[in-house]
């Protein structure tokens, strides 16, 4: 009988390993015929590849120790990168310089606004913060008037002009409560026709941030303004009765301003007011815990010795513009501006009004339900680095002159009014009112800014104004100098000895034509 065969023996080939056989065919899963194949598998640890790895390991393969992120986790002001400040910095700015060419300079930006800076080493992550202590009280600011503007040095309250129209605004504006300044026409329609004819014509009122400075008070849908000719009220270019008399030379015109408090204000720009519920702007006690967060999106720059801080100004608005020049199928036309409108431009504010008085007796009220201001109702260019929805503390309602050929009138911000409305009478020789006096809201126990407020001088204004600009001063500095500092004390101590090192994102900075120093503008001397 013939042997049995023996079967071949089966090699491996050398080209597969036995282990990779192992590792990569074993079955996942047990199986009757193969029960601990599963449990005896062991899976090898992977390693990152040095091209995986990129950045976080160096030549030899160590991993870099990565640091703290410095994003911000809250909405912060851009950052710019300085260089350290001269020592002429630190010297408060020269007084304005009064030429044949007074108001704006010729290189200031119509888009932009300006304002003077001071380098303080108290603020080393700040470097830079708004210069208020050369001012003496409220008046008309050079640097946010029209070109061809003359004041009156030193104060700069009195203003005249040879040219056409052209507006003044004052460095103080109200944002809420009631507020009240005066102007005495100087120069302008004769008090007795037989003297001959008028030497120039005046303007007064009030003017938002994004009104025409070329222009009269009252031109567009940002200012609201009474003109000398028959004492009419204008506002976007409309002249409508209301006084029925001239305004003529020595005439004390006062106006009085009065806006709800600023947590009803949101309301209205964010689409949540109702007029069933808010019967009054001074009795909401949750809203009136809430406060405004303040961004200043702003550069300093140098310009002939002095430091000015450059940020994008609020623009012209469509709706406002259709408002202003309606089409046939504009919505302007359809749906005029009330608290609820679709358009936030278009959102008016609930008990606000101004009020104008002649020598010191009330005339009437020409002007209620005032557009609203705050974001989204207005907004900065659309350019690059512009930010929206922010607000940066200026926007409000400021008081403003406009003048036309020879025309010239002075303003008196108060305390002490030429003619003080009956409501200042009271307190007319003391300097600020009783505590006792004050009135609060009953619910939170704080004091009342909306409609029902008392009447203050806009110089009080003034001096808030500058309170506030100290506390976004350090609230800023907080917030920039959480974002300078590193994980080792190394990291802290190149802060205190470099200044600001800590930056915005350098495309953004870019855009804004910051680049990484201060930007020095340069002009021929005439």
């Amino acid at each position: 009988m013939a042997e049995a065969q023996q079967p071949l023996p089966v090699t491996v080939p050398s080209a597969l390993p036995t282990a990779r056989l192992e590792d990569e065919h074993l079955p996942a899963v047990s199986s009757p015929l193969n029960p601990d194949a599963a449990a005896s598998r062991t899976r090898r640890e992977k390693k990152a590849t040095f091209k995986a790895r990129g950045d976080d390991a160096d030549s030899k393969g160590n991993t870099k120790k990565r640091k703290r992120s410095t994003e911000p986790t809250h909405i912060s002001p851009m950052r710019y990168k300085l260089p350290l400040p001269k020592a002429a910095d630190y010297e408060p700015p020269k007084a304005p310089t009064f030429s044949p060419l007074p108001g704006r300079e010729d290189w200031m930006e119509s888009s932009e606004q300006y304002t003077k800076a001071i380098s303080d080493p108290s603020f080393p992550a700040l470097q830079y913060h708004r210069q208020t202590e050369t001012a003496s009280g409220p008046s008309f600011e050079p640097e946010d008037t029209s070109p061809h503007v003359f004041f009156s040095s030193p104060n700069c309250t009195a203003v005249t002009t040879q040219k056409g129209f052209r507006m003044a605004r004052a460095t103080t504006g109200a944002r809420e409560g009631r507020y009240y300044w005066e102007a005495k026409i100087l120069s302008g329609i004769r008090a007795d026709p037989v003297d001959g004819d008028p030497r120039g014509h005046v303007r007064i009122g009030f003017a938002r941030r994004e009104a025409q400075l070329d222009g009269p008070v009252g031109f567009d849908a940002y200012s609201y303004g009474i003109r000398d000719v028959s004492g009419q009220k204008v506002h976007m270019s409309r002249p409508k009765d209301f006084a029925n008399a001239d305004f003529v030379e020595g005439d004390v015109i006062g106006l009085e301003i009065c806006l709800p408090s600023l947590s009803l204000h949101r309301k209205v720009v964010e689409g949540t007011y109702n007029k069933a519920v808010d019967v009054s702007d001074d009795l909401d006690p949750m809203a009136a815990h809430e406060y405004l967060d303040i961004i200043r999106d702003r550069v300093p720059i140098r310009f002939k010795n002095t430091l000015y801080f450059e940020q994008y100004e609020y623009s012209y608005q469509k709706p406002l513009e259709d408002l202003m020049n309606p089409a046939p199928t504009g919505t302007a036309a359809i749906d005029p501006p009330h608290p609820n409108h679709p358009e936030s431009s278009l959102r008016t504010l609930p008990f606000s009004s101004i009020k104008v008085y002649k020598n010191g007796e009330l005339l009437a009220t020409p002007y209620t339900d005032l557009l609203a201001f705050l974001p989204p109702s207005s907004k900065p260019p659309n350019q690059a680095g512009a930010r929206e929805g922010f607000d940066d503390g200026s926007l409000g309602y400021y008081p403003a002159i406009s003048v036309f050929r020879g025309g010239a009138a002075e303003a008196n911000f108060g305390p002490h009014f030429w003619f003080p409305p009956a409501e200042f009478a009271v307190a007319e020789d003391t300097d600020m009112v009783d505590s006792s006096d004050i009135k609060v809201n009953p619910v939170t126990k704080k004091q009342i800014v909306g409609q029902h407020s008392y009447l203050r001088p806009m110089s009080e204004r003034f001096n808030e104004q500058i309170a506030e600009d100290v506390v976004y001063d350090l609230v800023d500095e907080v917030d920039f100098w959480s974002q300078c500092i590193g994980d080792t004390e190394a990291d802290m101590n190149g802060f205190s000895d470099q200044g600001t090192t800590a930056l915005m994102d350098p495309e953004a900075s870019d855009a804004l034509g910051s680049g990484r120093e201060i930007k020095q503008l340069v002009q021929d001397e005439v």
